[in-house]
């Protein structure tokens, strides 16, 4: 079964979410944004072995503890192929110090819509949800939907950044995360927990 730990990382507080097979322990780490201090103890307390990092963006915040994790660990790192630039020296590490951020390692998988992530005997759909930027995605499996920046409790993702589209944003989650069933735990980037069935009623930028 599919569970899963949250760390809330960072002067912007994302959440980085170590999901995993309560049988095996294995466990992907999902935007480690900041603060490896704060995510080694976590994976420590819950005996877990990571096997993969799942990038659901390429912002700065959710990638900023990349190679710490990966040093860490030697496990492959995963992003959409439209947000592995976003990796890059340079892209927007201007931004480094104030988020006690390094610089990413390279990408070892790109991901593409409809592919699946497994670790242990847990599986994990990727859904591409451009909008916030141009390689977001989701990730889904046994009703847990880890949606990044694209949809949150009662708000969605800004698009105001560089790769941003309020139009690709609005179809992303009409058509791709509101589809979901209504009981599916949504798991957002920053902020607490909703689901699928409160948004659909209750989201004021839904309406």
């Amino acid at each position: 079964m599919l569970k899963y730990k949250l760390v809330v990382v960072g002067p912007l507080e994302t959440n980085c979410y170590l999901a995993y097979c309560d049988e095996t322990l294995e466990c992907g780490v999902i935007d480690p944004g900041a603060q490896p201090e704060r995510i080694f103890p976590a994976i420590v307390e819950c005996g877990l072995k990571p096997v993969v990092i799942l990038n659901t963006h390429g912002h700065i915040d959710h990638i900023g503890a990349n190679r710490d994790i990966k040093e860490k660990f030697g496990i492959p790192l995963c992003i959409h192929a439209l947000d592995s630039p976003l990796l890059e020296k340079n892209q927007q590490f201007e931004l480094s110090l104030f988020l006690g951020a390094q610089e990413s390692p390279p990408a070892d998988r790109l991901l593409k819509d409809g592919e699946s992530i497994d670790f242990g005997r847990c599986r994990l759909a990727v859904i591409h949800t451009p909008g916030h930027s141009r390689g977001s995605v989701g990730f889904f499996g046994e009703n847990i939907l880890f949606s990044g920046d694209t949809l949150f409790n009662g708000g969605v993702g800004r698009t105001d950044l560089p790769g941003g589209s309020t139009r690709d944003l609005e179809v992303s989650i009409r058509e791709r995360i509101l589809t979901l069933p209504s009981g599916t735990v949504v798991l957002p980037g920053h902020g607490p927990w909703t689901t699928i069935g409160e948004e659909r009623e209750s989201n004021p930028f839904l309406g």
